[in-house]
């Protein structure tokens, strides 16, 4: 976690931490805004939460990790509220079912804006009072940090909230794509190999903040590679349908293979049966074939570069390669009404390794793991990550809907390999 300069006044350091406080959890119920009451109890699937169920477990973050744990005087809003609300700490209770988010009626989304306010209040004096302490100051940024993912999850699940109504209501209103037949030619970067390091040290303090599972910095060896110069596009997995790349079975993965069997998928989550229209968070549009293909799982993207006589890169390759760009992209920034919220074609002429960051998150070959030497935090914290590394895939660089303050070359989410609903895409590698 990250950890406070100690050559700063402590009252300047506490005051930013509450302004940061304020902007993060604001954005929420901005992201919230365009939404109807009834938009936010809806859950069209496990994954799936409901929006006022994200709001309720946010703020539920900051009332038991941080006001229940540092304030001995606290007393809970409503003790019920840490049933419901909980998701997969189980070292702090029993939660209620994640599949069943959607039978909460009650409490309404006017009660959780009320239990939202009081515990921003509650948490804005505490931090005034304590935010100049380390400790403190870490678990805030951590909860923070924490909320900006749901954010990200906000605007997932609302798509496919949507999308399931076959009125195809839309998030918000938006322009149409103009049409450009020009498409930045495919090619392979050469990238050196050796013995690099990779991950975020937990000791440099400019570094800023990152997560437990990034940790420790650490070497590994990586044989020369070649990056694709760009992620792979609408048009060029449209090539794949119609080449035969869901009925030929040497392109999958066993496990893939089985489950698109089992599920029918012949074409990206979202996508027409036509291949010509695709849902997005402003409707139904048309595909834009020069942007990113998104919403595919692990096991499409695979097939995809095997069609193409490639691999997806490992998680050390993505990396090394990401970390001689800055982070800058198709990634979400205030004012969010002027965000694209869907990945977008590369504008301009595109030298060296493109869209590292922004638009979709890259499926790697690499299997979520610890690294070595990884020590999940202390206490019921180290649940946040540690305790989800196994059988899901590591994807990398962010998406249209990931804040550009969030996103980093170290950072590592992970999804199961079937995953499609969030903005899953993907780039090819080659062994040189």
């Amino acid at each position: 976690m990250a950890s406070v300069s100690s050559s700063t006044p402590a009252s300047e350091s506490a005051a930013r931490l509450v302004q940061r406080y304020q902007q993060v959890r604001e954005a929420s119920l901005n992201l919230a805004g365009p939404l109807a009451p009834e938009d936010q109890v809806v859950q069209t699937m496990a994954d799936v939460s409901p929006t006022k169920w994200h709001l309720a477990h946010t703020t539920w973050f900051f009332e038991k990790f941080l006001l229940c744990e540092h304030q001995p005087e606290y007393q809970p809003r409503d003790q019920r509220f840490h049933y419901l609300f909980n998701s997969y700490y189980y070292t702090v209770g029993e939660m209620f079912s994640r599949a069943n988010r959607g039978l909460l009626s009650r409490p309404t989304v006017g009660e959780i804006l009320d239990y939202r306010r009081a515990i921003d209040d509650a948490v804005c004096a505490f931090i005034g009072a304590r935010g100049d302490e380390p400790d403190i100051a870490a678990l805030v940024q951590l909860g923070l940090n924490h909320e900006q993912q749901h954010q990200e999850l906000i605007l997932t699940d609302i798509k496919h909230v949507f999308f399931t109504n076959p009125l195809g209501p839309a998030y918000r209103e938006g322009d149409l794509f103009a049409p450009d037949e020009q498409t930045l030619e495919h090619e392979f970067i050469d990238q050196p190999g050796g013995k690099k390091k990779i991950g975020a040290d937990p000791g440099d303090e400019l570094s800023g903040f990152h997560f437990d599972n990034e940790t420790p910095r650490h070497q590994v060896l990586v044989r020369d590679y070649a990056m694709g110069n760009r992620l792979v596009t609408n048009g060029e997995f449209r090539e794949f349908i119609n080449n035969g790349g869901y009925s030929t079975a040497s392109l999958w993965l066993a496990d893939g293979w089985a489950e698109i069997r089992e599920k029918s998928w012949h074409r990206p989550l979202y996508w027409a049966e036509d291949l010509r229209r695709e849902f997005t968070l402003e409707g139904w549009r048309e595909i834009d074939d020069s942007a990113p293909v998104t919403h595919v799982s692990f096991y499409e993207a695979d097939a995809f570069a095997s069609f193409a006589g490639a691999r997806l890169p490992s998680e050390p390759e993505w990396e090394l390669c990401a970390k001689q760009y800055p982070v800058d992209g198709n990634l979400l920034d205030e004012p969010v009404t002027r965000a694209p919220l869907h990945p977008q074609r590369l504008e301009g002429a595109g030298h060296g390794v493109n869209q590292l960051y922004g638009d979709v998150w890259e499926w790697t070959a690499s299997n979520y793991g610890a690294y070595p030497g990884f020590k999940p935090l202390k206490g019921s914290l180290g649940e946040y990550n540690g305790k989800f590394m196994c059988n899901q895939m590591v994807v990398r660089g962010g998406s249209c809907v990931t804040w550009h303050d969030h996103i980093r070359a170290t950072y590592r989410s992970f999804f199961y390999p079937k995953d499609r609903w969030q903005f899953l895409g993907f780039r090819l590698a080659k062994d040189v």
